[in-house]
């Protein structure tokens, strides 16, 4: 099996969105260098940040996010972001009213039945769980194997956490990847057992 990895933007202060639940300058570093980072023609980063994203870009099996953010994103229009081949959305509610039965997504309700579907779907590639409550419930259940962060340099004072409502202690090894980028500090922890 593939590992299972929290990952966001954050602000310098542990913010994933700020006090109006949106991400500000959080993913300006997307469009803040020359070096095309996919096909879209508009996320552009440094060549250091292009090298260390794309490469866990193209580990990425299945990505787990919450019924919030599906939402948010209009549940990215039935395609799964960033090349991406499956979603799990973890909520209780049903899927949306006429929602494609074809698109790449599979609803579960509850962190571990997102992390066991995810798991099997990605194989041995990577598990992507995205931070805030969700991410924050699969760490609290025990079953993220490492934390990646883009600390961008903002301060919002408050807002959506990265860790959403985690009030119980996780040790952390030491960062074993720091790579400065354009606007952005990219930093890779395991998750201490």
């Amino acid at each position: 099996m593939g590992k299972v990895v929290m990952y966001s933007s954050v602000s310098v202060d542990g913010f994933i969105a700020d006090g109006n639940d949106q991400p500000g300058p959080l993913f300006d570093w997307l469009v803040s260098g020359d070096v095309p980072l996919d096909g879209s023609g508009v996320l552009n980063v440094s060549q250091t940040s292009y090298d260390y994203t794309r490469a866990y870009w193209d580990e990425i099996g299945v990505t787990i996010a919450g019924r919030r953010v599906f939402d948010m994103t209009d549940g990215w229009d039935g395609k799964p972001p960033s090349g991406i081949e499956h979603m799990i959305v973890v909520t209780h509610r049903p899927k949306p009213q006429g929602w494609d039965p074809a698109a790449p997504f599979h609803f579960v309700d509850g962190v571990e039945a997102a992390v066991a579907k995810a798991q099997e779907l990605a194989g041995d590639r990577i598990v992507e769980v995205a931070a805030g409550d969700v991410g924050g419930q699969v760490l609290a259940a025990g079953l993220v194997d490492e934390v990646r962060m883009d600390v961008v340099p903002v301060v919002f004072g408050s807002g959506r956490r990265y860790f959403g409502s985690v009030d119980a202690r996780h040790l952390l090894e030491d960062p074993d990847v720091v790579i400065q980028g354009n606007r952005v500090l990219h930093l890779r922890y395991r998750v201490r057992r």
